[in-house]
């Protein structure tokens, strides 16, 4: 008789077993120059049973290296300076990295490969004019790359210019069209890259400013944790179920703004419904004018959007996948309204 107590107990254990031989595998595998050697996508660092272990019951914690309501409104606005006619430059430094092993969920650890150490990796930000220079250091065991969506010349594009481990590259362009974006590895297998977390966001705000509103980014990923090429755990910005344990505070008639990437691997379509509300919909974020009004945007892996709406009335709401298969596996959160 199926057992779902025994069957949570059996999934622990294997994760813990799995645990401590991705560790053995971690250490076993140092070359003699000392160099530790994390190999690739198929060679099986952890592995569970393919069951989701649920961690309802739990606060949702784990320790991807990111905290998600301190990720949720942190923009890096980059180190500024001004040149002889005037261009702002904005420079930041992004190190990509791929050993590292992290509980994703309760009791399950995963390799995940980061940006600055997080999945996803920081969320850049600049105003359309800007000068954009990106300092890339690749500090993993994999050549790696910056690919960032948006208007730029070809020798930027971080498709053929492929950085060894240990090496350096500058990516510079200027901040065009106004939107929102995504910005990833680009080095083949793009799906292994992609997968294990290589991603983030890059916004260019409009010279004259939207209207002052509550903003948060929001990145919709998943985690990949038996290898078979179907997600095991769906999330926001990195945790499952992270924003159902620990509800997002907003303000009752206050304007938000969420900017929405879908960044998912493995499933063809990922999407946002809001319980209680509608919000207006600007695909990409490069018009002003929306392109509905409703409570359900469906996007395609790379796809982004920017949502604004306002609560009229205080209490908590549901916002989540309506793939019911992603919001039972995690990508499931919660608005609390406040007076």
């Amino acid at each position: 008789m199926f057992n779902p107590k025994l069957l949570l107990i059996s999934a622990i254990a294997v994760a813990l077993v799995g645990s401590m031989l991705a560790f053995s595998s971690l250490y076993a595998s140092t070359s003699d120059n000392g160099e530790k050697i994390v190999n690739g996508h198929g060679i099986g660092y952890y592995q569970t049973t393919g069951d989701v272990i649920d961690p309802t019951g739990s606060d949702g914690s784990a320790s991807t290296g990111i905290d998600p309501m301190e990720y949720l409104r942190d923009f890096n606005y980059g180190r500024v300076s001004t040149t002889e006619n005037g261009t702002v430059v904005r420079e930041f430094t992004l190190v990509a990295d791929d050993r590292q092993i992290a509980e994703i969920s309760p009791g399950v650890y995963y390799n995940i490969w980061t940006f600055n150490g997080t999945v996803p990796g920081p969320t850049l930000r600049a105003t359309e004019g800007d000068l954009i220079r990106i300092n890339f250091i690749n500090n993993g065991t994999k050549p790696h790359t910056i690919h960032t969506h948006g208007i730029h010349r070809a020798e930027m594009d971080g498709v053929f210019e492929i950085i060894n481990p240990g090496g350096r590259f500058v990516y510079e362009f200027y901040a065009e069209q106004f939107g929102v974006y995504p910005y990833h590895c680009h080095v083949m297998p793009l799906e292994e890259h992609i997968s294990h977390g290589l991603y983030g966001a890059y916004i260019v705000d409009p010279k004259t400013p939207r209207p002052e509103a509550d903003e948060m980014i929001m990145i919709m990923n998943g985690y990949d944790t038996d290898f078979d090429t179907e997600n095991n755990f769906y999330t926001v910005n990195g945790v499952p179920y992270y924003y159902m344990h620990h509800p997002i505070e907003i303000e009752k008639d206050r304007l938000v703004r969420v900017y929405l990437v879908n960044m998912l691997e493995f499933d063809q379509i990922n999407n946002f419904h809001l319980h209680g509300n509608l919000y207006n919909l600007y695909r990409s974020g490069t018009s002003l004018t929306p392109d509905e009004l409703t409570d359900m945007v469906t996007m395609s892996q790379g796809e982004r959007a920017i949502l604004e709406f306002s609560y009229k009335y205080p209490g908590q709401y549901m916002f989540h996948a309506h793939k019911t298969e992603f919001a039972e596996k995690g990508w499931t959160g919660m608005f609390l309204v406040k007076e």
